[in-house]
């Protein structure tokens, strides 16, 4: 888990990402606050999400890739478990900031976290090595579920602080690389709640259903779209109690805990997304 730091006052255009685990999120800025808003550090780490806000208006761009703003400002950025040492936040017209509605530049320090290494025996073969035709399959929703990562609502839930969707023990983090039946394999990029089957799954936010179906490797999966790119999934269900396209609201039942897909035991594999960029739930849900 991520250590608890104190949020720094910098003058900065992002805030902290919603975190009970590193005490109250920083209020959205006025623009009466906007050229000098906090950051955390957590937002602004390897696997980190990160909240900013702007003047109404502004346009903003991550490595001149532009970020999708709300007409209040407010948006969110994040960055990959092996993101470099800095990044560069552009963004255009701050008057906030910027005299004359010119143009303010910043680079953005991104913390480095060290990565657990994870291993998992008595996976069954087809699971760790899958054949041509299981292969096929797995493209497909591979295909499928890269399509809900391009999904860049207005819906307004990215901004909300998020709950802990299931209660129960920790037994996977983001970021750990793992071995499976003694081979290395892609790092976990999500975080795993062991429970009993059957224990209540709730939404971390409001949104809307963009997949509810069983696939290969994660089982019964559900993304939910919070909006501005930012998804969760939730994997490996017993049950799903919701339907493609159903707007939900944070809280509400969308399924159970399982033990479907490629898994050694019941449990929530809990996935955070800015668009095709995963991300650590962790920081941004409230202690268990």
């Amino acid at each position: 888990m991520i250590a608890r730091r104190r949020f720094l006052a910098v003058p900065a255009l992002l805030l902290a990402a919603p975190s009970c685990a590193q005490g109250p999120a920083a209020r959205p800025a006025t623009a009466a606050t906007a050229p000098g808003l906090r950051i955390g550090p957590s937002g602004l780490a390897q696997g980190g999400m990160a909240l900013g806000q702007v003047k109404p208006g502004t346009r903003v761009a991550l490595d001149g890739r532009p970020v999708h703003v709300a007409p209040d400002g407010r948006f969110a950025i994040g960055f990959p478990r092996d993101a470099a040492p800095t990044a560069r936040l552009t963004a255009t017209a701050l008057t906030a900031t910027t005299p004359g509605g010119g143009t303010e530049d910043r680079d953005l320090a991104i913390a480095r976290r060290e990565w657990d290494v994870q291993r998992i025996n008595g996976l069954p073969g087809a699971m760790v090595s899958p054949n041509a035709q299981q292969l096929a399959r797995i493209n497909a929703e591979r295909l499928r579920t890269a399509a809900t990562r391009k999904v860049d609502s207005d819906l307004p839930f990215f901004a909300e602080p998020f709950i802990r969707p299931a209660q129960g023990r920790i037994s996977g983090v983001f970021g750990s690389q793992r071995i499976l039946n003694g081979e290395a394999r892609a790092p976990h990029l999500a975080l795993d709640i062991a429970a009993p089957t059957g224990t209540p799954v709730a939404a971390m936010g409001g949104g809307r259903i963009l997949l509810a179906d069983n696939l290969y490797f994660t089982g019964n999966t559900i993304i939910l779209d919070h909006g501005h790119g930012i998804t969760s999934l939730y994997a490996h269900l017993s049950a799903m109690d919701v339907a493609e396209g159903e707007m939900v609201r944070q809280g509400q039942r969308i399924g159970a805990i399982g033990a479907t897909g490629r898994v050694t035991g019941p449990h929530l594999h809990l996935g955070l997304n800015w668009l095709a960029t995963a991300l650590d739930p962790a920081p941004v849900l409230p202690e268990a």
